[in-house]
């Protein structure tokens, strides 16, 4: 495999080098053929690598900034202020071809905005999608976009969504043929809004796309589809209600053992199976969500994450570098041929 150059914005996200650290050390271990570039405060992160006996080499070297984007900057502020900040650092050192990706637990809002005024958007695509991979009942999981980044999409939006996650979805799972759908609030063609009903009749068109049509809301985990496409605000609050739900369910397993002495016994005996179901729901498992449609790879890792959970969201974007995505969905838009520009 060709060598990759990720990255890392060290300040971002709740932690800081002492999570970041950590997932590049275990990075540098499994991945021979990666090497990484910090960005942030010279001396934390310095600090940190000399804690978990990490060396300065060629496979790392650290990339002192200025200042930090807060997670309570307004992307405005961000993008005019924070000029050397660890993320736009970051970030320009994948558009001046120094690293082939970004990876940042920084302020979402932040990041999308100075992603889209550094990296710049792929032709044909009006705004970068945040698309993540959640976990299904079989077939593993499946990729859904978009998560928040555009609150109101009209069906040529929509549709350069079902273009772009169709790509990523042959990227990352190696599917020749993944199955996408529209989410809709039923499977009738003439069900939802007009939007809705337009964008079913665009990506219906494009022969690429193995296009399954409307799909309801409980059938998303059913691991049917590979790609459920939708607008940002259904689909961040499909997010949040799965890992709301997931919670809730980890909580009330846990109380029903406890209820008496019968139940503990019950559950001791069942800790396997438990321990099974909370690895497999396990969000840490699922951290990394991709800005898609840009010119190059930004994965957005959770501002909480652990270095566990951080770790993969890395191995995002060393899969991303390796299979060379915003390329993929270039050539994608232009073999489809189709007008998917807004006029907005």
């Amino acid at each position: 495999m060709t060598q990759v150059i990720l990255a890392i914005d060290c300040m971002g996200g709740d932690y800081g080098p002492p999570v970041t650290i950590p997932a590049v050390k275990k990075a540098l271990k499994a991945h021979p053929d990666v090497s990484f570039r910090l960005f942030g405060d010279e001396s934390k992160i310095l600090k940190s690598l000399q804690h978990h006996r990490v060396e300065l080499g060629q496979r790392i070297r650290v990339h002192a900034s200025q200042d930090d984007v807060e997670m309570t900057d307004s992307p405005a502020l961000a993008l005019k202020n924070k000029k050397t900040s660890s993320m736009r650092l970051a970030l320009e050192s994948v558009r001046d071809g120094r690293a082939n990706a970004c990876v940042s637990a920084g302020n979402t809002g932040a990041l999308m905005a100075i992603s889209r005024f550094v990296l710049k958007m792929l032709p044909g695509i009006d705004r970068p999608a945040i698309i993540s991979a959640i976990p299904t009942l079989k077939n593993g999981h499946v990729h859904l976009l978009d998560l928040g980044a555009n609150v109101e999409c009209d069906e040529r939006r929509l549709t350069q969504f079902a273009v772009m996650g169709n790509e990523l979805a042959k990227c990352l799972d190696k599917k020749e043929s993944p199955a996408v759908a529209l989410l809709n609030v039923g499977e009738e063609e003439n069900k939802g809004s007009e939007t809705l009903r337009k964008a079913h009749a665009m990506i219906g068109n494009i022969n690429s796309i193995d296009f399954r049509g409307f799909v309801e809301g409980n059938q998303i985990f059913s691991g049917d589809y590979q790609v459920v496409v939708t607008d940002g605000f259904t689909g961040n609050n499909v997010l949040k209600a799965s890992e709301g739900l997931s919670k809730y369910l980890a909580i009330k397993i846990k109380k029903a053992f406890e209820r008496n002495w019968w139940t503990k016994l019950c559950g001791l005996l069942a800790t396997p199976v438990i321990s099974a179901f909370k690895s497999e729901i396990n969000p840490e498992k699922y951290n990394g969500a991709c800005l898609i449609g840009l010119k190059g790879i930004v994965i957005k890792s959770h501002g909480s994450a652990n270095a566990d959970a951080t770790f993969c969201a890395i191995e995002e974007a060393i899969i991303q570098s390796h299979q060379k995505l915003p390329q993929k969905i270039r050539n994608e838009l232009e073999l489809v041929s189709l007008n998917l520009r807004n006029d907005d």
